[in-house]
């Protein structure tokens, strides 16, 4: 157990425990700029298999990608007023555009130069609305050219105080959608459209269940009409907003000026949509499924879904079982599945399942020479499990075990999900579940700004979602949890990352 030793277990320290499990999966590593990481190729295999997943559902609802500026002229910021408010803490500017030497030794060797100051600085990119809507105006002349549907992958930048490998960091990797419409019904449909796919994806491919709503007027984005979101809950059961989609209105279409022309003839404005998932998720992902010994990782979205590792003492068993590996690879492939052959001589047989176990493979085939005169692998499941896969029709049989853990993963997640969520709570219930193990709680809310703040400042937890009608409790809550008023909907509650 000399790698699994390395991580320390989830109930001794919870965040140390996810710290280990990146560092031991190779997903990311601490960059020399602070609060900011570097996405291994593990790490960011993982990262791509998400973005092709997403990207075909993108498009495959008619979106397609651009690319816009990192660099956002300051003003466009304050062309409206919620939204700069919303991020004006957390912007990095670009005030000068040269260095020059000093003839200083050591750190002092260079400094800015003063003469090449910029007449307006340039806001390294929070997000884009800004930008976006800047050239939709140029781009957007008649209802001929609605709906206009958008999305970009890139980066972002929000000068965090407090971070952490995924979940949180200065710098990091997202896809942001943006569309124009010619109705406000059109751009609801649109949100809700992809909140729906965030979900899909998030529940079929990450198998990590979510409950999805609409935010409360204090959680929703700067700028926004109404904001809705997808939550999922983590191990140590505190939630995880994994998504957002973002109904604008009319607010940057009135800031910058993007109307249409009628079919009357007529000039209106457009209403737009926003929505976005980041490298947050994988951050999710390592919370839903990891255990002691490392990353579980769902079969559908593993950089490796299979190792397979042959088992030898002399020259003569590595020839046999090799060829049977190199075989089992060749096959599997054909079937487009991701192996590996571990054929390294350097490490015993237990080393590599360490290995591979903390890496997340879903499942391991062992072949050793009673497996190739028995024609079959030794086959050992992540999350549990072992035995024999006979080498004939093996791809099928492969690709089975994958659905199944796939599978299993999910109903794991949900059921524990389910452990931990209280209906109809009271507020004793309430405050005893926000002081001990958390998890969701489901009661009614009055609506009140105030009320909600004040449950934030004696729990710390926050209403995650007023839950769509799928997600609601049978009995409709009549009063609000808290205060005792009249409740206007159920809200989910929780502490959160």
């Amino acid at each position: 157990m000399a790698q699994a030793k390395r991580i320390t277990p989830r109930a001794q320290d919870y965040s140390e425990w996810y710290n280990d499990v990146i560092m031991q999966a190779e997903l990311a590593d601490y960059s020399p700029v602070r609060g900011c990481m570097v996405i291994r190729p593990h790490g960011y295999m993982l990262w791509e298999l998400m973005q092709r997943a997403l990207d075909d559902m993108f498009k495959a609802t008619g979106h397609k990608n651009a690319y816009f500026p990192l660099f956002i002229p300051m003003s466009f910021l304050a062309k409206e007023a919620q939204h700069v408010e919303g991020f004006a803490k957390e912007v990095a500017l670009v005030t000068h555009t040269r260095l020059r030497a000093t003839g200083k030794p050591g750190a002092q060797a260079i400094e800015v130069d003063p003469d090449s100051k910029l007449e307006e600085p340039l806001v390294v990119r929070p997000t884009s609305e800004t930008i976006i809507y800047a050239m939709f105006s140029k781009w957007i002349q008649s209802y001929r050219d609605l709906p206009l549907l958008l999305n970009q992958w890139c980066n972002v930048v929000r000068w965090e105080l407090r971070t952490r490998l995924f979940l949180r960091t200065t710098e990091f990797l997202w896809q942001e959608g943006h569309t124009a419409h010619a109705t406000e019904a059109e751009a609801e449909t649109e949100a809700r459209q992809m909140l729906g796919i965030y979900r899909k994806f998030q529940e079929e491919w990450m198998a990590m269940p979510v409950i999805t709503g609409r935010k409360t007027e204090s959680e929703r984005f700067a700028g926004a009409l109404r904001t809705f979101a997808v939550e999922a809950l983590m191990q140590d059961n505190k939630a995880l907003q994994a998504g957002t989609a973002h109904n604008l209105g009319q607010n940057f279409a009135k800031a910058f000026n993007v109307q249409y022309q009628t079919p009357a003839g007529g000039l209106e404005y457009v209403w737009n949509t926003s929505w976005g998932v980041t490298t947050r998720m994988i951050g999710g992902l390592i919370m839903t499924h990891s255990d002691d010994n490392g990353l579980i990782c769902p079969p559908r979205l593993a950089p490796i879904q299979v190792v397979i590792v042959p088992i030898w003492k002399s020259d003569e068993e590595y020839s046999q079982v090799s060829a049977v590996g190199l075989r089992v690879k060749t096959e599997l492939e054909k079937a487009g599945i991701r192996v590996e052959l571990d054929l390294r001589d350097s490490l015993k047989p237990g080393a590599k399942y360490f290995e591979w176990e903390a890496k997340g493979v879903p499942l391991r085939l062992e072949v050793g020479p009673r497996d190739v005169a028995a024609k079959q692998m030794m086959g050992a499941r992540r999350i549990g499990g072992k035995a024999p896969v006979m080498l004939e029709d093996i791809a099928p049989r492969v690709a089975a075990a994958l659905a199944e853990i796939q599978a299993q993963l999910f109903k794991s997640a949900k059921d524990r999900r389910e452990a931990h969520s209280i209906r109809g709570v009271t507020k004793a219930q309430f405050i005893d579940l926000m002081k001990g193990e958390g998890g969701f709680a489901f009661g009614g809310f009055c609506g009140s700004a105030k009320c909600e703040a004040e449950i934030k400042q004696a729990t710390a937890a926050t209403i995650r979602v007023l839950p769509d009608a799928e997600f609601q409790s049978p009995e409709v809550p009549k009063l609000c949890m808290w205060c005792g008023s009249p409740s206007i909907a159920e809200a989910v509650w929780a502490q959160a990352y």
